[in-house]
C-alpha cells in the first residue's frame, strides 16, 4: 500500500473530560460535547457564547464616519440627486450593490448600479467608471466592498465634482482616500468591535443608519448578507454568526424570484440550504457572471421582480458556470502540459496568450493544491502580461512580490492569492527568481500541509442521532467549521468506483462494525488504497439519504497508514541541521543507531520496486511494518546517510520523495557518510 496522503501533519486534538461531562450535564449530546471540548469550550457558557445566532447587533454609528456618510446620503436622496452604488464583481460584492442599491431605490432615490468589468476594468474605482459616471449626472458615488485604497480615484471624482462614499472592509493602507466619508471596520481610528464584516455586511450597516432599524433590513435583505458573508469566507462570529442564521432562515422562504430560481435551477433545496450549499452551488454560479464577463446577468436575478425573466437569468447563469468549468478544464490541461518534465519547479510560472483571466485563478489554486507549490499563471496580452497566483504551505506571497516589486509593473493582493503585471521579457528572470526564493522557503520543510482534527473517536459514536446532534453547531463555516474526526485502525473491505469513475466508495470495518464511506475526486489508483489496507481516516459525518433511507456516512478528507508505534512528524532538528545551526542536544537526538538503520533498510529493501511516498506516509509505514517508534527528522537522515554512501538515490518531487535503490548494493560502511561524520562530531561538540 502507497497511500496519497494529502496532509503531511494531523493535528488531532483532545477533549478535556471534566469538560465533556459538563456539556453533556447541559443537554449537548457526546459527540458534540466532545467537539466543543477540543476546540477549547470550557463548559455551558462558553458553548452558548460559541454558537449563539441571536446576540444583539451593534450600533452603525459605532462605526467610525457612519454619521457623516448616513448624512450624506440622506442629503442626495432628499434633493434627487443621481447616486451610483459602485461595487465589486464577486458575490460579495455583488449582494453588497444589489442591497444597497434596492434599499435606495425603495426609498425614492435616484440610484444606478455599478461594477466594473473584471476583464476591461480590473477590481474597483477606475477613472473610465468614473468618468462614465460623471458624464451620466452622477453626483454621489456610494463604493461597496471596495474603495479603501482609491486614493488618486478620490481626487479625480473632486475634479469632476462628484462626491464619494466609500464603504469598505478591507485592509487599510496609510493614506485613505479624501472622501465625505471612508467607512471601514478596519480603520486604524476606528472603535468598531466586530472588524470581520463582509462587504455586504457593512452596505448593511449603512442601510440600517439610513433606516433606524436594523431589524427592518435584516429582516428584508437577511438572504443577500448571508450569501455574500459566506461566500467571502467571513468568520462566523457575533454579528456574522446573526447574519447567516438569519439569512438561511430567509433563502428557506425567499421572496426574491432570482434567488428562488438560482436554487431550483442549481439543485440546491430550500429546506436543506446551509453555509456549505452556498459555498457549493450557488457561490459559484453567482461569481460566474464576473468571471465570464456578464457581471449584469448576477445583478438582475438579485433585482428583479419577474419570476419567468428570473428563471431565465438562472438558467444563464447556470449555463456560465458550466462553460467556466469547461474553460477551467481546458487551461488546467493546457497547463500541466507545460510543466517541465522530470522534477517539478519549487514554483510554477506559465503563460499563454490564450487563457481567460476571469478562470486562471481557480486554476492556479488547483494546480497548486496538487503539484504541492506555489503557482503563477500569466494571461499573456501583446507585450505584457497579467498574472493570478495561489500560495502552498505557508509561502507568502505577497511579501515575495514585493522582494521582486523591480521585474513587475504592478502588483497587490495578499499571503495566499495575490495578482501582477508584468512585461513578457521579464517573466524568465520571474520565474528564475521566485523559484530560488521558494527553494530559500522549502528547503527541508517536509511536510507542508496539515489537517485540523476536532478528535479521535470510537465507532459507537457514529450513529444517525449522534450525526443530528451536531446540527447544534449550525451555521458552520469560518470561524465555526465543520466537524472533523478521526478513527484509527479501520480495515478497508471494499472499493468501488462512483460518479463515473470520479469518486471512490468505501467499506470499512472496526471489529464488528461496518462503515460507508466516500471519497470525493479520488480513486483507489490515485489514493493508493486497496481492500485489506489497515488505516486511519478524517472524515465530516454525514447522513446520506438515498431512496428515502438515510444512513451513516463518511465523508473522507484523508487516509494515513496505521501504527501503534509513536511516529512524530517533528523536524526541528532535521531543519536545524539543514540550516547549519544543530547544537550538539540535537545531534544526539537526531542521530540514528545501528538498530534503526537497519530497521529502514529491511523496510526499503523489502518493498519491489522504486518507492513514491510523502515522507510522513513512508515513516508511518515504517514504523507500523517494525512496530518501532521513529521521528520523520529521524527517517530523512537515514535516507540521507544511505545516499551519500550510494545505497539508493531520493529524489523529491514537491510532496513526495521518490527512493531507488542502487542495483547490487547491498552493503557499505555508513561510517563513511558525510551525514554520519557530521552528526558525531556535532554531538561531540
Amino acid at each position: 500500500m502507497c497511500v496519497d496522503v494529502k496532509y503531511g501533519i494531523w493535528n488531532v486534538a483532545q477533549p478535556e473530560m471534566s469538560a465533556v461531562n459538563a456539556l453533556v450535564g447541559s443537554g449537548y449530546s457526546p459527540l458534540t460535547a466532545m467537539i466543543l471540548s477540543a476546540r477549547g469550550i470550557a463548559g455551558p457558557r462558553e458553548a452558548a457564547a460559541y454558537l449563539d445566532c441571536n446576540a444583539p447587533l451593534l450600533d452603525p454609528f459605532l462605526m467610525t464616519d457612519m454619521d457623516k456618510a448616513a448624512g450624506r446620503v440622506g442629503l442626495a436622496i432628499s434633493r434627487g440627486e443621481k447616486i451610483a452604488v459602485f461595487g465589486d464583481y464577486d458575490v460579495d460584492g455583488i449582494t453588497a450593490t444589489c442591497l444597497l442599491t434596492d434599499f435606495l431605490r425603495r426609498r425614492g432615490a435616484d440610484v444606478v448600479s455599478y461594477i466594473p468589468g473584471r476583464l476591461e476594468e480590473g477590481y474597483g474605482l477606475n477613472p473610465i467608471a468614473i468618468r462614465q459616471l460623471a458624464g451620466e449626472g452622477v453626483k454621489l458615488i456610494i463604493t461597496v466592498d471596495c474603495g479603501i485604497t482609491a486614493v488618486e480615484e478620490a481626487e479625480l471624482c473632486r475634479n469632476l465634482g462628484m462626491e464619494l462614499v466609500i464603504t469598505d472592509h478591507h485592509e487599510c493602507k496609510e493614506t485613505l482616500p479624501r472622501a465625505v466619508a471612508v467607512v471601514d471596520p478596519h480603520r486604524p481610528d476606528g472603535g468598531y468591535p466586530h472588524m470581520n464584516l463582509s462587504g455586504v455586511g457593512v452596505a448593511f450597516k449603512l442601510a440600517a443608519a439610513l433606516c433606524g432599524s436594523q431589524e427592518e433590513v435584516l429582516a428584508d435583505y437577511a438572504d443577500m448578507v448571508c450569501l455574500g458573508t459566506v461566500a467571502d469566507v467571513m468568520l462566523l462570529q457575533g454579528e456574522n454568526r446573526v447574519f447567516v442564521d438569519r439569512g438561511l432562515q430567509s433563502l428557506r422562504h425567499t421572496h426574491r424570484p432570482g434567488i428562488t430560481a438560482l436554487m431550483r435551477e442549481a439543485g440546491c433545496s430550500p429546506d436543506n440550504v446551509s453555509a456549505s450549499s452556498i459555498g457549493f452551488m450557488l457561490a459559484p454560479r453567482i461569481n460566474a457572471a464576473g468571471r465570464m464577463g456578464q457581471i449584469d446577468l448576477a445583478v438582475e436575478l438579485f433585482l428583479t421582480d419577474d419570476p419567468d425573466r428570473a428563471a431565465l437569468l438562472a438558467r444563464s447563469l447556470c449555463d456560465l458556470n458550466r462553460q467556466r468549468q469547461s474553460v477551467e478544464s481546458e487551461i488546467y490541461s493546457q497547463a500541466v502540459a507545460m510543466l517541465p518534465a522530470g522534477q517539478p519547479p519549487e514554483a510554477i510560472v506559465l503563460a499563454d496568450e490564450t487563457w481567460h483571466q476571469g478562470v486562471v485563478g481557480i486554476v492556479a489554486s488547483r494546480i497548486a493544491e496538487e503539484f504541492c507549490c506555489p503557482t503563477f499563471l500569466i494571461c499573456l496580452d501583446g507585450e505584457h502580461g497579467k498574472a493570478s497566483s495561489r500560495s502552498f504551505g505557508g509561502f507568502n506571497l505577497f511579501t515575495s512580490l514585493n522582494t521582486l516589486a523591480p521585474l513587475l509593473e504592478s502588483y497587490g493582493g495578499h499571503e495566499l492569492a495575490a495578482g501582477f503585471t508584468i512585461s513578457r521579457s521579464r517573466i524568465p528572470d520571474f520565474r528564475r527568481e521566485i523559484c530560488r526564493l521558494a527553494a530559500d522557503f522549502y528547503a527541508g520543510s517536509v511536510p507542508r500541509t496539515s489537517l485540523d482534527i476536532d478528535c479521535a473517536i470510537q465507532p459507537e459514536l457514529l450513529t444517525l442521532k449522534g450525526i443530528e446532534s451536531l446540527n447544534a453547531l449550525e451555521p458552520c463555516g469560518s470561524g465555526c467549521p465543520k466537524p472533523v474526526l478521526m478513527m484509527k485502525n479501520l480495515t478497508i473491505e471494499r472499493v468501488s468506483l462512483v460518479g463515473g469513475g470520479r469518486h471512490t466508495r468505501l467499506r470499512l470495518r472496526a471489529g464488528r462494525t461496518g462503515l460507508n464511506a466516500i471519497y470525493f475526486s479520488a480513486t483507489p489508483e490515485s489514493a493508493s488504497i486497496q481492500p485489506g489496507d489497515l488505516v486511519d481516516v478524517a472524515f465530516n459525518p454525514q447522513i446520506n439519504e438515498f431512496r428515502g433511507e438515510r444512513t451513516v456516512q463518511m465523508n473522507v478528507l484523508d487516509i494515513r497508514p496505521s501504527c501503534a508505534a509513536p511516529c512524530s512528524p517533528e523536524m526541528a532538528d532535521y531543519h536545524a541541521m539543514t540550516a547549519g545551526s544543530l547544537t550538539p542536544a540535537m545531534a544526539a537526538a537526531l542521530l540514528p543507531d545501528r538498530k534503526m538503520l537497519a530497521m529502514v533498510w529491511r523496510y526499503l529493501a523489502a518493498v519491489p520496486g522504486p518507492i513514491r511516498e510523502t515522507p510522513m506516509c513512508l515513516c508511518r509505514k515504517i514504523v507500523r511494518w517494525s512496530g518501532a517508534p521513529m521521528r520523520l527528522g529521524q527517517l530523512l537522515i537515514c535516507l540521507d546517510i544511505f545516499r551519500d554512501v550510494q545505497l539508493l538515490q531520493v529524489r523529491r518531487l514537491h510532496k513526495d520523495l521518490t527512493i531507488h535503490l542502487t542495483p547490487g548494493s547491498r552493503k557499505a560502511d555508513l561510517n563513511r557518510s558525510q551525514t554520519m561524520q557530521k552528526l558525531l562530531q556535532m554531538k561531540e561538540g
